[in-house]
């Protein structure tokens, strides 16, 4: 009887240490890049896999990575570029892990010029004012555009902001261009008449990712594992259903149908562990480096090991073909 009792305790403490595991926490960029997640919310995929999940939503990849980092979220969405910034705060130490690229895009940030900027091609930039996000995709997609334009980044007067700034600056004349992600290029459009985009002849194709704090890894691999499959059950969803996933997309974005027109071809939904996300990090790295970005690092001292930074064993489970990565 003692051993039966002690036996039902046991298993008692077990159901309710498990029946006390607090929901995932995750920081989500209110951007189409993130249409996956708000599927899955939507059409019940998380629920049904299994996993509580507490969304948070803000405004860019660069604050869902801050709250990862200050412990206020678990999991986190993010570009390549601001997980490339992150790491580099610690790198033996780095807190969170790369998880899965669950979409990519050729073309999410962009150059809105304000009206009558006498802006017609890059190399007009010279001299000019320009607003970015620094350390986001957005800073990388500008500092290539010069570079590949024959201009050095550092003619052009590049001020530092957030996106709910750009707006006014835009109307006052007080910036000649900004560069920025989706929706925001679209809604200056509509705000700031005779604003209107700067065709950019850059080749940066962005990785937007999930990133997740290393306590969870180990521990909480199957929840990790039950999030994949609902992503993966979303992008099969806005495939088959894109009427469907177009919808819930002007809902949460309170965005009409031209704004879906005028992203949709050029986002791709998938889930990935590859080759060339590594190769993105490592030349990231690279410009951060040369153009000056990472002011705490030490002259000679190495860039991260990316491939340390990726926990691929939850993907390889749930979609063993996605996972193409040389170890």
């Amino acid at each position: 009887m003692l051993v039966g009792l002690g036996l039902a305790l046991n298993l008692g403490l077990g159901l309710s240490a498990i029946g006390a595991t607090e929901p995932l926490r995750l920081a989500v960029s209110m951007t189409p890049l993130s249409l996956p997640i708000f599927v899955a919310e939507q059409q019940g995929y998380f629920a049904e896999a299994g996993l509580q999940l507490r969304v948070q939503e803000v405004v860019g990849g660069h604050r869902a990575m801050q709250l990862l980092l200050e412990g206020k979220a678990d999991l986190a969405t993010a570009s390549d570029v601001v997980m490339m910034f992150s790491s580099f705060k610690n790198p033996s130490l780095a807190p969170f892990a790369l998880l899965a690229s669950f979409v990519s895009s050729s073309s999410d940030s962009k150059l809105v010029l304000r009206p009558q900027s006498g802006v017609s091609q890059v190399r007009d930039l010279r001299g000019k004012r320009v607003g970015t996000v620094m350390g986001t995709a957005s800073h990388y997609m500008l500092d290539t555009t010069l570079l590949a334009s024959g201009v050095d980044p550092k003619s052009v007067h590049i001020i530092p902001l957030q996106p709910e700034a750009i707006a006014d600056l835009l109307k006052s004349s007080q910036l000649d261009a900004v560069a920025i992600w989706e929706p925001l290029p679209f809604k200056l459009l509509q705000s700031v008449p005779g604003s209107e985009i700067l065709p950019t002849p850059g080749s940066y194709r962005l990785s937007f990712n999930l990133v997740g704090a290393k306590t969870l890894l180990g521990p909480r691999d199957d929840e990790l594992k039950k999030l994949l499959v609902a992503l993966d059950r979303a992008q099969r969803h806005i495939e088959r259903k894109p009427d469907m996933a177009q919808a819930l997309l002007r809902e949460r974005l309170k965005l009409d149908q031209a704004f879906i027109d005028w992203i949709w071809p050029t986002n791709h939904y998938r889930l990935a562990l590859d080759q060339s996300l590594l190769s993105s990090l490592e030349a990231e790295a690279r410009w951060a480096r040369q153009g000056g970005h990472l002011k705490d690092i030490k002259p000679g001292e190495g860039a991260p090991n990316f491939l340390d930074l990726i926990y691929a064993k939850p993907l390889r489970q749930v979609l063993p073909a996605s996972v193409t990565l040389i170890d």
